[in-house]
């Protein structure tokens, strides 16, 4: 079942989250994240942005969210979205209810463009971010570093209402 996310939720995340971490590039982040610092970005994020998760017979199986992609005010109408699964719990649907959930209630509160950043390479993300809609946009080679080696990331979009609504 999707559900809202609460405070409660936060070591759930962080344990999803520091799993790629810890073995991967999708994110490049490179120190675990704590409980802590996870609630303080769900009480940041939540307040103005969509953040959703999965649950299923008590488990959480995976989250996404919804944060500014840019600080000035111009941007105001333009998302970053993520989404994690736990590691047992991909390829079975799940990331794809989540952001279908999200994409619908980003269309409803009315944002313009919904932005992903992917680490590459990750043909799966891409296929996934493209089934919904999405196009590339960019590409930054060597920009990250992580686990000895040099990353490239893309970015893609996905034109969420039309252009002359304004909020």
């Amino acid at each position: 079942m999707i559900r809202d996310v609460t405070i409660m939720d936060a070591a759930k995340i962080a344990a999803i989250y520091n799993y790629y971490v810890h073995n991967s590039i999708i994110t490049l982040e490179e120190a675990p994240v704590s409980t802590e610092e996870m609630e303080a970005l769900i009480r940041r994020a939540n307040t103005q942005f969509p953040w959703i998760v999965f649950e299923e017979e008590g488990q959480l199986l995976g989250y996404a969210y919804a944060s500014p992609w840019n600080s000035r005010s111009g941007y105001k109408q333009t998302v970053e979205t993520t989404v994690y699964l736990a590691n047992n719990a991909t390829k079975n649907g799940i990331g794809s209810h989540l952001y279908d959930t999200l994409i619908t209630r980003l269309r409803k509160l009315e944002y313009q463009v919904i932005i992903g950043g992917i680490s590459l390479p990750n043909d799966a993300s891409v296929l996934f971010h493209e089934k919904f809609g999405f196009k590339k946009v960019a590409h930054f080679n060597a920009v990250g570093y992580k686990h000895r080696t040099w990353v490239d990331v893309g970015y893609w979009e996905l034109q969420l209402n039309n252009h002359s609504k304004l909020k």
